[in-house]
């Protein structure tokens, strides 16, 4: 039997399991409360987790590390500085601990954007670095898993990893097994610190990409990792020729967005409000302020989990005023025309009046 989920509402599951990948990094299962059910997502698809931390739930978007079919959901979780939710599972969260889970989703995904097929074989590239192997890690076990079942073809896969050292590869061990025991699994780790190598090795560059991965051209890209890193593996494939067209990337960018969103609060002095009848408050704000702070800030029940303008949990409906989006990513066109945006991708530009929900 298959998990159901509760539409958009969060559901109660509970850490079975918790193991240390790197000294900063663990990864956590999550199954049903009470049998074991079977989960359903798209590999590379996250879900949002909320923890409670001093009498708050928090949430936030993380990739998913498990196969689909299996009774758990895996997540491996990165400590980031500052990082209140990830520090939090990191050193506190205990088998048996429970958590609240949103569905899964997100496009970012090998069944939306399968791999090309060119002259009878399919061959993928998946190129990570730090936690960003979570997603692709997912698909790569997908494949090797479903190799040979039927209307499944077998996908020769390249896993280009960049890390600074065995040590801080998340899942080397693993990895290292799947090339010994998969044919069609060839791991390329490029590694900062790597002893015996009888190369420096370290960034990432055009060189690199076409000496670890000759074939490149002929394999569908899928990229995870840092904003800045995406960025400039997008533009090797590019001036190296690479037909875009076969090219998928995992599209979290919260560190500029709330680079954006503060840049535009900035300074300000303007005052606004922010009225949400449905909750008979009227909130005071700042023109430029976040919406999803705002109302964060009161109290009210919106979840904010990626913070990046692509999980969609905190839709809500502007019914007067007006925000300024960077991301409508989740939102249909219907959806926009009657005024729906995501909150944590809006900031305020003048006196509101907010449906939550």
């Amino acid at each position: 039997m298959f998990f159901e989920w509760q539409g958009n509402q969060p559901v109660t599951l509970r850490c079975i399991d918790k193991n240390t990948e790197t000294h900063d990094t663990v990864s956590i299962k999550l199954a049903d409360l009470r049998e074991s059910l079977l989960f359903q997502f798209k590999p590379g698809q996250f879900i949002n987790l909320g923890v409670e931390i001093d009498g708050k739930m928090e949430f936030r978007a993380y990739s998913i590390s498990s196969i689909n079919g299996d009774d758990y959901l895996q997540l491996t979780i990165k400590r980031v500085e500052g990082g209140r939710v990830s520090n939090y599972i990191v050193d506190s969260l205990l088998p048996g601990d429970t958590v609240q889970a949103l569905p899964p989703t997100g496009d970012f995904n090998c069944i939306d954007h399968p791999p090309a097929q060119r002259e009878g074989s399919t061959k993928t590239l998946l190129i990570s670095a730090g936690c960003g192997i979570t997603p692709v890690y997912s698909m790569a076990k997908h494949w090797l898993h479903h190799a040979g079942q039927e209307n499944e073809s077998n996908v020769d896969i390249a896993f280009l990893h960049i890390a600074r050292s065995p040590a801080e590869t998340i899942y080397f061990d693993q990895l290292e097994t799947l090339d010994a025991v998969y044919p069609d699994f060839h791991l390329k780790l490029l590694l900062k610190n790597r002893e015996g190598t009888a190369h420096p090795q370290g960034r990432l560059n055009a060189e690199w990409l076409q000496e670890l991965v000759p074939d490149f051209r002929e394999r569908t890209v899928y990229l995870c990792g840092p904003s800045q890193f995406m960025q400039d593996v997008q533009c090797y494939l590019s001036d190296l020729g690479f037909d875009m067209a076969n090219f998928y990337q995992e599209s979290f960018t919260p560190a500029a967005n709330a680079e954006s969103v503060a840049t535009e609060t900035a300074g300000s002095t303007e005052s606004v409000s922010v009225f949400v009848p449905d909750f008979a408050q009227t909130l005071d704000a700042q023109k430029g302020q976040p919406l999803a702070d705002v109302l964060e800030n009161a109290g009210l029940p919106i979840i904010v989990a990626c913070r990046s303008g692509i999980c969609g949990s905190c839709k809500c409906k502007v019914r007067k005023g007006s925000v300024t989006s960077t991301s409508q990513e989740t939102l249909t066109p219907e959806e926009i025309e009657q005024g729906y945006v995501l909150a944590c991708s809006s900031s305020v530009e003048s006196d509101l009046e907010v449906q939550i929900g």
